[in-house]
């Protein structure tokens, strides 16, 4: 069961994927033990991998940091209790930051 309301903190998903993604992680919680993150992490992302397609990728845990690159409309984190939520779909191609902040592919640039 879901151990406490979801609480969305970042998201630039369609709503109904973060209803995915909530639904998810409270099935994540009815199956494994709340302190089992890599397994919670396994079952979110094999599902969003189904659902949505491959490259998906989840951390779950009490206290992490993260820096990711992702695909627009494909990111969301949110918490659960104590337990935080990260699941993203990693960018096709990698970006850099140019000098006025804003993300540019790498093929774009040149040596």
């Amino acid at each position: 069961m879901l151990e406490g309301k979801a609480v969305i903190d970042e998201t630039d998903m369609l709503q109904t994927m973060q209803q995915d993604a909530v639904r998810l992680a409270s099935s994540a919680l009815d199956e494994f033990d709340v302190t089992d993150s890599t397994e919670i992490a396994r079952f979110i992302k094999k599902e969003f991998d189904r659902l949505y397609g491959q490259g998906w990728q989840c951390i779950v845990g009490r206290d992490f940091g993260s820096f990711v690159t992702h695909c627009s409309g494909c990111f969301i984190y949110f918490s659960v209790g104590t337990l935080s939520i990260l699941l993203f779909r990693g960018a096709a191609t990698p970006e850099v930051d140019d000098p006025s902040g804003l993300l540019i592919p790498m093929d774009s640039i040149k040596a």
